[in-house]
């Protein structure tokens, strides 16, 4: 007996995914920018009926990579919050005008700072970096929707 194999096309697969929502929003990098940030893409990822534990993980990552451009990027500029949904996954891309390499950082436990990356790492189903070729660095991240 040979193996199982799905023989769907992968646009029936896109398909069956449902349509994907995008929507994105431009901030100053200001000490409330993780908060509205928080709140904008949790009122965006209710709206399309994504509930529970996605949406929770959601506010709480993009409020960590949104603090994270407000302190390591210019004082100068935009924080920029694209996100893109679909039944699968819900994907937030932060981006900023600075030059960093965001890395995961592990501080001692009695650190006040450098956790929000372990944290994106430990909670997304898949994240990452870019430096654009012109300057900028865009922290993203994505989330397997719950099936609750």
């Amino acid at each position: 007996m040979g193996d199982v194999r799905d023989l769907r096309s992968a646009a029936s697969l896109r398909r069956a995914r449902g349509p994907a929502a995008v929507d994105a929003v431009v901030l100053p990098p200001a000490t409330s920018t993780p908060r509205r940030a928080r709140h904008w893409v949790m009122n965006r990822v209710a709206a399309v009926g994504i509930g529970g534990c996605t949406n929770q993980y959601a506010e709480l990552l993009t409020g960590e990579v949104v603090a994270n451009a407000v302190v390591h990027g210019p004082a100068t500029g935009e924080v920029r919050i694209e996100l893109s949904m679909d039944a699968a996954v819900v994907r937030v891309s932060v981006s900023d005008d600075g030059h960093g390499h965001p890395r995961p950082r592990h501080p001692e436990p009695t650190a006040l700072s450098g956790r929000g990356l372990a944290i994106v790492e430990a909670l997304s189903s898949a994240w990452g970096t870019h430096t654009s070729p012109t300057g900028g660095t865009t922290v993203w991240f994505e989330l397997e929707v719950d099936a609750d």
